[in-house]
C-alpha cells in the first residue's frame, strides 16, 4: 500500500538561529550575574512603572483571592463553580446553608405542630432564613459579575500580555548586550592575526551592524512595554468603579437582610411568647447595655423585675430553673417570702431561683 504522508516543513536555518539566539542569551545572563559583563540598565521612569504594574499585580490577586473566599468560603464549592463555568454546563442551583437550616426549620415546625407557638415560629423563622440564602446568593452573583470578574479579565487579558512583552523586552535586552560585548571583543582585536581567515575589520564591521539591529529591536520593544505599563494608571480607574459597585452591591445586599429580620421580628412578636431577654458580658451601670436593658419591654411582666445572674447554676429539681451566667432574667419575691430563693421567669418557664446567684438590676 502505498501513502504519502506529508511531512512537516521544517526549517532548519530558523532552527539553528533560534537556538545560537537562546545559548546567546544563556551565556549573557550568566556572565551578568557573574559580573564578568555590563547589563543595559532602563531609565527610572521606566522602573517605577514596572514596579507599580508588578504591585498592581500582586494586590489584585489577592482582592480577588480573598473577595472569592469571603463570598464562597467553601473551597470546593468554589473549584465547583469554576469548573461548571469553564465547561457552561447548565447546573442545578446548589442551596446556600442558610437555605438548609431554613428547609430543616420549616419541615421540623410542621412535625411539631404550625398551630403550636413553637412549630409556627419555626416555619416563620425558616422562611426567613431561606430569603436570606436566597439574598446571599443573589449578592455572590453580583459580587462576582461587578468585581471579581472584571479584576480576573484584567489579570487574565492585559496583566498576561504585559508580562509576555516585559519577557520579550527581557530577551532584546541579552541580545543587545550580547551584541555590545561581541563589538567589544571586536574591537580588541584590531591589529591581531586571526585563525578563521576573517579579518578583524570585516568581523568589527558585522558585529556593529548586528547592533544596530539589536538596538533598533530593544528600543521597539521598549517603547511598546512602556505604553502598556503607562496603561495601568487607566486600570485602576476602571478598578475603582468596579470597588463602588462592589460596596453598593453589599450595601443592597445587608440592606434587605436587615429587612427580612426587623420583618420577622415583627412576625414572632405578633405570634406572643417569651419576651426577649439580653445576655449582659461585664455589665456595668454606665455602660451602653445598661441602656438597652433599660428598654426593655416589661409589659406581660407586671410584678417582676430584672435580674443578672452571676454564675450558672443547675436546678436540683423541676422546681427550679437552670440558670446561665450572664443572663438576665425576670424575678419576683416568693409568696411566702423565702430568704433563699425568688421565683424566676425566662419566657415561658416559671421555677424558683436562688437568690445568692442572682443582681438585681432594678430598683
Amino acid at each position: 500500500m502505498n501513502m504519502n504522508i506529508k511531512m512537516p516543513d521544517f526549517d532548519v536555518k530558523k532552527f539553528v538561529k533560534d537556538a545560537g539566539s537562546t545559548l546567546s542569551r544563556v551565556v549573557q545572563l550568566t556572565e551578568e550575574k557573574l559580573g564578568t559583563s555590563e547589563k543595559t540598565e532602563m531609565d527610572a521612569h521606566f522602573e517605577h512603572l514596572t514596579e507599580r504594574s508588578d504591585c498592581t499585580r500582586t494586590w489584585t490577586e489577592k482582592i480577588v483571592r480573598d473577595t472569592e473566599a469571603a463570598l464562597i468560603p467553601n473551597p470546593a464549592n468554589r473549584v465547583e463553580d469554576y469548573i461548571f463555568e469553564k465547561i457552561e454546563k447548565q447546573k442545578s442551583k446548589r442551596l446556600s446553608n442558610l437555605e438548609y437550616l431554613g428547609l430543616d426549620m420549616i419541615e421540623g415546625g410542621g412535625e411539631f405542630g404550625q398551630d403550636g407557638p413553637y412549630g409556627s415560629a419555626l416555619i416563620k423563622v425558616g422562611q426567613a432564613e431561606q430569603k436570606l440564602g436566597s439574598n446571599e446568593r443573589d449578592f455572590i452573583g453580583s459580587a462576582g459579575m461587578c468585581f471579581i470578574q472584571p479584576l480576573k479579565k484584567f489579570l487574565e487579558g492585559e496583566m498576561k500580555t504585559i508580562t509576555k512583552e516585559k519577557g520579550i523586552l527581557e530577551s532584546k535586552r541579552l541580545d543587545l548586550d550580547a551584541c555590545k560585548n561581541r563589538v567589544r571583543k571586536a574591537r580588541s582585536m584590531l591589529g591581531q592575526q586571526t585563525k578563521d581567515g576573517i579579518s578583524p575589520e570585516a568581523a568589527l564591521e558585522q558585529a556593529e551592524r548586528d547592533l544596530r539591529v539589536a538596538q533598533s529591536e530593544f528600543d521597539r520593544q521598549a517603547e511598546i512595554t512602556k505604553l502598556l505599563l503607562e496603561g495601568i494608571s487607566t486600570t485602576q480607574a476602571t478598578h475603582l468603579r468596579h470597588l463602588h459597585a462592589f460596596v453598593e452591591s453589599q450595601v443592597r445586599y445587608y440592606g434587605q437582610c436587615n429587612k427580612i429580620m426587623n420583618d420577622l421580628q415583627r412576625e414572632l412578636a405578633s405570634l406572643g411568647g417569651p419576651q426577649p431577654y439580653v445576655p449582659v458580658a461585664g455589665y456595668e451601670e454606665d455602660d451602653e447595655l445598661a441602656g438597652r436593658l433599660n428598654s426593655v419591654d416589661l409589659s406581660g411582666n407586671s410584678g417582676y423585675k430584672r435580674a443578672r445572674v452571676l454564675c450558672s447554676y443547675d436546678a436540683k429539681d423541676g422546681t427550679e430553673l437552670n440558670l446561665t451566667s450572664n443572663e438576665v432574667i425576670f424575678v419576683c419575691e416568693c409568696n411566702p417570702p423565702n430568704s433563699d430563693y425568688m421565683n424566676g421567669k425566662q419566657g415561658l418557664l416559671k421555677g424558683l431561683v436562688p437568690k445568692a446567684f442572682l443582681e438585681l438590676l432594678d430598683d
